[in-house]
């Protein structure tokens, strides 16, 4: 623990405020010196590379890494350090400790020697945000920048914790990002507080969180196709009856839900009930038709959860295939159909693969030349007796 003694700033006696005051101003041109001594040498080991060798990418990799600060302010400090060679009174300016280290930072982003002696005083006066505020605005943004932060937008999304919990994460460039705000600040502004609210930490997140849910759910509920406008959830009936022991249910693409969750989403979603036989095949679903019908496909896919293709398991881009081809007799019923990712499905059509279901659900696959595919190593030989 750093502790300061009195004997410091004093040659004896108590200090008085103004001692206090005048020692601090004194250790902070100290400080500025020391900062705008570090910059320098910053700027001479990027012009000498030698911060090459020492596990980083690059030189703000390296002052990230050999002095524990953040990347973005790494960044900060290594374009200042660049800019500061050729701005001679903004280098005075931190070295005395007329400006601090972060003011002089986002100076440097947009002063020219030209401008800093205007730029000086004018930030003396002003916080940092603002001064910051101003460089963001007079800062001409390089159209990479620009391309960078709209190619390098995602958004993605998992459960967690056996399926309790959805996590999203995303990155948007920062004008979609302000529309995205805009609207979930207004919609949980709109939103009627919880009975627990008074006990939750953090109940405008919460609130946010329940405005996103009402947003999406409402671009579902007015999407024209009817097969869209839904939340398929797969449930028996005990389940939704609140039979004693009933089992868990299941949203499509979606984590298992307990059965009380199941009930409260009954209450205004429209439900896929699955009836299914002992072996867990769902059943009485669907019509001959060549082209599946929604209901066939959500069953398939509740059926079978992915690509069939031993070991694959895709579930994105996955599509119903007919076992016996339509084109050769085959019925468009869940018996004759199978899910199959694309790759698996080009194997069948184009390359000649095949595949079969018996009537427990075991797919078996055959290669070009009939024989049949197994997965995963071949079993050892046995030995042979002498």
């Amino acid at each position: 623990m750093f502790e300061v003694s009195e004997a410091m700033w004093t040659r004896g006696g108590v200090a008085t405020d103004v001692e206090l005051t005048d020692r601090a101003d004194a250790l902070w041109a100290v400080v500025g010196r020391a900062q705008g001594e570090l910059l320098a040498l910053v700027r001479e080991i990027g012009r000498r590379e030698a911060w090459r060798g020492d596990g980083a990418q690059d030189l703000p990799h390296w002052v990230s890494l050999r002095f524990g600060v953040s990347a973005w302010k790494a960044s900060r400090w290594v374009a200042a350090a660049d800019a500061l060679g050729s701005l001679p009174l903004l280098s005075h300016a931190l070295a005395s400790g007329e400006l601090g280290i972060d003011k002089v930072v986002e100076l440097t982003r947009f002063a020219t020697p030209q401008t800093e002696s205007a730029l000086i005083p004018w930030a003396r006066g002003r916080a940092s945000g603002a001064i910051r505020r101003r460089a963001d605005l007079e800062r001409r943004r390089e159209r990479l920048e620009i391309v960078g932060a709209e190619r390098d937008r995602f958004l993605r999304w998992g459960y967690s914790d056996d399926g309790m919990r959805f996590e999203l994460e995303g990155e948007l460039p920062a004008d979609q990002g302000s529309i995205v705000a805009k609207a979930l600040t207004r919609l949980s502004d709109a939103i009627p507080r919880q009975p627990d609210a008074a006990d939750d930490p953090y109940p405008v997140e919460a609130r946010r969180a329940d405005a996103l849910a009402m947003l999406c759910s409402g671009a579902i509920a007015s999407d024209p196709d009817p097969d869209r406008a839904t939340l398929v959830v797969h449930a028996r009936l005990e389940t939704l009856l609140g039979e004693p022991a009933a089992p868990n249910a299941e949203i499509e693409d979606g984590p298992v839900i307990a059965p009380e969750t199941a009930r409260r989403l009954a209450c205004d979603a429209r439900l896929q009930v699955v009836v299914e036989d002992e072996a867990g095949n769902p059943l009485t679903l669907g019509r001959l038709t060549r082209t599946a019908s929604p209901a066939i496909v959500r069953a398939l896919r509740h059926r079978d959860h992915g690509c069939r293709f031993p070991g694959c398991g895709r579930r994105r881009f996955a599509n119903a295939h007919h076992i016996e081809w339509w084109s050769r007799g085959g019925r468009t019923d869940l018996d004759n159909l199978v899910l199959l990712c694309g790759f698996h499905h080009r194997l069948v059509h184009e390359y000649g693969w095949s595949l079969s279901r018996n009537a427990d659900g075991t797919v078996l696959w055959f290669r070009p030349n009939g024989e049949r595919y197994r997965v995963g190593p071949a079993p050892p030989e046995t030995a042979r007796l002498a």
